[in-house]
């Protein structure tokens, strides 16, 4: 599926932020979590094509796409749904859907869409997607909008943010949905256990480079565990 060979990426003021980073991910899920500033992000960019590395090589079904852009790599099957989603001034919702659905989306097909990620679509169909949105809104529309694209790999960059008020459950219900669609692989970002949970494999990224990696039920406890000493450590001080 995405392959890293010994990729690197330095942000604009030299600092390095990954280094020499080897990684395969053709699982069902597979969640990339570690401490802010390990290269998370900038792991979910590199794969989307909004940036491309410093050094190495970045592989899609075998076929070398490191210089390829966000447009061609869409194109190939690869979504990416930001941190931060972009607002559209101009464009409905229903005009978002149907774009990332790739045909006029009926108001059937729009509702159902956004019923899955908790949004009542009679409010929202017809809203523009701009600053009248919240940012839970917009991350909402914006999961709703990848679901309809149905690609092979999916990547979300911290899917949870924005959303406290909709139940996790919905949310992992989304993925298992899209995968059943699919078949193909979604990468989440993401510091939530829950979420971890539910994943295959697991990514821990730190100070730039990969730490762990393997099935939860090997990754997941050691995360855990290494969570509950840094709580002990703060409270006996």
């Amino acid at each position: 599926m995405i392959e890293f060979k010994n990729v690197s990426y330095a942000a604009p003021n030299g600092r390095e932020i990954l280094k020499d980073v080897n990684l395969t991910i053709n699982e069902r899920f597979v969640a990339i979590t570690g401490p802010n500033g390990s290269g998370k992000s900038t792991m979910a960019k590199l794969i989307a094509g909004i940036i491309v590395p410093a050094s190495g090589k970045i592989y899609f079904d075998g076929q070398d796409i490191t210089d390829l852009g966000i447009t061609e790599r869409a194109r190939m099957g690869i979504s990416f749904a930001f941190q931060q989603p972009v607002r559209f001034k101009g464009i409905t919702v229903k005009d978002l859907l149907s774009l990332a659905a790739g045909k006029d989306a009926n108001v059937s097909e729009a509702c159902r869409y956004l019923s899955e990620v908790g949004l009542c679509a009679k409010d929202y169909i017809n809203r523009e997607v701009d600053g009248s949105l919240s940012g839970g809104e917009l991350k909402r529309i914006e999961i709703a909008m990848i679901n309809a694209r149905g690609t092979k790999l999916s990547v979300f960059d911290e899917p949870e943010a924005g959303i406290d008020l909709w139940s996790f459950n919905n949310l992992i219900k989304v993925f298992e949905n899209m995968y059943s669609r699919t078949q193909g692989s979604i990468v989440i970002i993401s510091h939530q256990e829950r979420i971890l949970n539910i994943a295959d494999k697991i990514v821990v990224l730190s100070g730039g480079g990969i730490v762990e990696c393997g099935a939860k039920d090997e990754v997941l406890p050691k995360l855990l565990n290494v969570q509950a000493e840094c709580r002990f450590a703060k409270e006996v001080k």
